[in-house]
């Protein structure tokens, strides 16, 4: 659980990042490629695929992390 004190301050910070990056973007501002996506209904399935590969990233780091973890115990390395 040390992991996820260290993890969390993060990604809450780079939330708050994000959300303000987006509230300051204009709505004039278009992209064709993005309109044809959005219209198609396309735009949610490039969504999930970016959330997938996130997900997948921090699963591995998390699991990663936690071997990490026993191998130092076992080792009785700090």
């Amino acid at each position: 659980m040390n992991i996820m004190k260290k993890v969390f301050p993060l990604l809450l910070s780079l939330l708050i990042i994000s959300i303000n990056t987006i509230a300051q973007t204009t709505v004039d501002t278009t992209v064709p490629m993005a309109d044809k996506l959005r219209e198609d209904g396309k735009i949610w399935v490039v969504v999930v695929v970016i959330a997938v590969v996130f997900a997948g990233i921090a699963i591995n780091m998390l699991r990663l992390e936690s071997k990490v973890g026993k191998i130092e115990k076992e080792l009785k390395i700090k």
